[in-house]
């Protein structure tokens, strides 16, 4: 009465059914059973003992993107529920549940693949991702856009200590954002964008850098939301984690299949 092992291929398929499906891990193993019927496979799926188990250290291999060259990451966050019934649940019933919460941080490059992600407590700030984020971008990075919440030095830095060829970057100053004196490339990059919007202001300066594919991040987390849905159903950190990684190759894997593949001719 030993336990069964199953390959890492099994076990992230399942898994991938329930983030897709939201099953509970017994329907998982059903499904991916019938699954298996229906295709004329002698194979077993993952018992869901094994996938309550796995699924905290399950490896999730990353989804090569489908086009080469220098990416333009675009980071933002946003928030994903663990537990409690929600505001109008709350208002009405006058309930105390303490409700939990979880940050997604994410880089998506031009084409909307998600290259970069991370996960933490929902009081971590956005701009002191960027590092762990940028660690997961292996391409030269040609420019890199976020929000004001983003306007810091930590930022700059990361983006400059990342490669050593010149970035653009196009991070809105803060409102009454002043040059500084230091010398460096980081600082140097943050001058020109704050010259930059005292001469054009404001908005023109978003529609001259090309600010506005920040709705491609924004994009990203409707996609997200719609299609898995906006709740952790994982209730351990690591599980939490794994969750949204496989989310991260489904939207991704979803993207190239959906996406058209165009080139010039002539």
């Amino acid at each position: 009465g030993g336990q069964r092992h199953y390959s890492n291929l099994a076990i992230a398929t399942a898994l991938t059914l329930r983030v897709v499906f939201h099953p509970p891990f017994r329907q998982a193993e059903g499904f991916l059973n019938s699954i298996l019927r229906l295709m004329g496979l002698d194979l077993a799926a993952p018992d869901h003992t094994t996938l309550s188990r796995r699924n905290k250290d399950v490896d999730v291999p990353r989804l090569a993107r489908n086009h080469e060259g220098p990416i333009l990451p675009i980071v933002d966050s946003t928030g994903l529920k663990v537990l409690g019934d929600g505001e109008w649940h709350h208002r009405k019933h006058k309930t105390k549940t303490r409700r939990i919460w979880r940050k997604l941080h994410i880089g998506v490059d031009s084409g909307g693949f998600i290259v970069a992600s991370v996960l933490t407590c929902s009081g971590a700030g956005d701009a002191v991702q960027v590092p762990a984020l940028l660690d997961q971008v292996d391409e030269k990075i040609e420019c890199s856009t976020g929000d004001g919440g983003y306007d810091t030095r930590g930022v700059y830095d990361a983006i400059a200590g990342h490669q050593d060829e010149p970035v653009k970057v196009v991070i809105p100053p803060r409102k009454g954002a002043a040059r500084s004196k230091t010398s460096s490339r980081a600082v140097a990059w943050r001058n020109e964008n704050v010259d930059e919007m005292a001469s054009l202001g404001r908005r023109r300066w978003k529609k001259e850098s090309g600010y506005h594919q920040q709705g491609r991040a924004e994009n990203s987390f409707y996609r997200y939301k719609r299609i898995l849905g906006g709740r952790l159903r994982a209730i351990n950190a690591e599980s939490q984690k794994r969750e949204t990684l496989i989310g991260r190759v489904v939207l991704n894997r979803m993207s190239e299949l959906g996406m058209p593949k165009s080139y010039p001719i002539g």
